[in-house]
């Protein structure tokens, strides 16, 4: 973003008279090089009703968070939290004009996202956010950081996105993620939760990060019993090769995270998590062709995987897997894509023009499919 851009914020109208501060993810972005998209901001000494007159507009009737009216950016009231229950939503909210910025930033996760810029361009970094950042490490603000068993995978996340960068994460903060998952609490987040913070993790430049940090705590065991085992290693490896088109990079990444896993622990996995269902079935189809590379790619082989991927009904579906055997066996691929080419062009009509009826229609159409495929094949090999 750009200085004007930023500067312009506070210099918004709207904020006159008001103690703003710039916080989190925009200052710590700054200060390592990455461009910065969103803004989050801190309003210090003001009450809910000072910003609905402003036209400010509340999230929520208990949350102090406002949308500014024109550019739809967060201000957030400076607050404490108390834990009040299990989870990451177990909490009692104060807000009021007494609460101090450094008391508001105490109750963030890691020290890196626990600084304020004022509009001079000072940092505000009384929990060592900026040594952090130079010595590269993820290191929790406060004791209270174990009342938040999301901040386990926030955690993991941040160290996904900032590995190849040399961060690592903090003993004493390990300690904590340890301390976290042994004492159940991870067990009270809810399963869309942790998927998006999987989500997001996937979608990072070193997602295996995540996943070694939540062995290393206990925390995959927790939510990721089935990868907990031997297959760990084997789908971790398998995260390097994704394909570029046919899904988003996360989801392809998760698709080949589980390739090792049986169907059974598969459908565990996704149910726990309550995956969408695109995701589970990207992963259940990447299982079937990984198979199907892996045996004798003969023309019934090749029917079977085709029919099992609905790709008569969804040939969509196919050209996605192809992408996927592109990566996987690339002198494969030409010759595959031919024979699908060729197998999805026998024509139903012209069976039914024949005069093939009721149940004869499927086993005729499964048997020119058949003689299609065996051709590209010949030709292909």
């Amino acid at each position: 973003m750009s200085a004007t851009r930023e500067q312009g914020s506070w210099r918004d109208p709207l904020l006159k008279g008001l103690e703003v501060y710039r916080v989190g993810g925009a200052v710590r972005d700054a200060l390592l090089g990455w461009p910065v998209y969103d803004n989050d901001w801190v309003v210090v000494g003001a009450t809910p009703e000072m910003m609905r007159a402003r036209g400010f507009k509340p999230v929520g009737r208990d949350f102090p968070v406002f949308l500014h009216p024109d550019t739809a950016e967060e201000y957030a009231l400076a607050r404490t939290e108390r834990k009040a229950g299990h989870g990451y939503v177990g909490f009692e909210v104060h807000a009021s004009p007494d609460v101090t910025l450094e008391e508001d930033l105490q109750r963030r996760d890691l020290t890196i996202n626990a600084m304020a810029e004022a509009p001079t361009g000072d940092i505000i970094d009384p929990y060592g956010g900026r040594q952090d950042i130079e010595a590269r490490v993820l290191r929790h603000v406060s004791d209270a950081f174990s009342e938040d068993p999301l901040r386990v995978l926030r955690t993991a996340r941040f160290l996904a996105r900032y590995a190849e960068r040399g961060f690592r994460i903090a003993e004493e903060t390990q300690a904590l993620m340890a301390q976290v998952s042994e004492s159940g609490e991870l067990e009270h987040l809810a399963a869309e939760r942790v998927w998006v913070e999987s989500e997001k993790a996937l979608g990072e430049p070193v997602p295996k990060a995540y996943f070694q940090a939540l062995k290393a705590c206990g925390a995959l065991e927790v939510w990721f019993p089935e990868l907990a085992g031997d297959a760990f290693d084997e789908g971790v490896a398998a995260m390097a090769q994704v394909p570029e088109h046919g899904a988003t990079q996360s989801h392809w990444r998760y698709a080949r995270l589980v390739s090792a896993l049986d169907d059974h622990q598969r459908d565990a996995l996704a149910a726990r998590l309550k995956l969408p269902k695109a995701v589970a079935q990207l992963a259940t189809h990447s299982a079937l062709t990984q198979r199907f590379l892996a045996g004798a790619q003969t023309p019934d082989a090749a029917l079977k995987w085709l029919a099992r991927l609905d790709g008569w009904r969804r040939p969509e579906q196919v050209a996605t897997q192809l992408a996927l055997v592109e990566v996987l066996s690339p002198s494969q691929a030409a010759t595959l894509r031919f024979a699908w080419q060729q197998a999805a062009a026998v024509s139903p009509k012209a069976l039914v023009d024949a005069g093939y009826q009721g149940a004869e229609i499927g086993k005729a159409l499964d048997q020119e499919r058949l003689v299609a495929i065996q051709r590209a094949l010949s030709a292909g090999g």
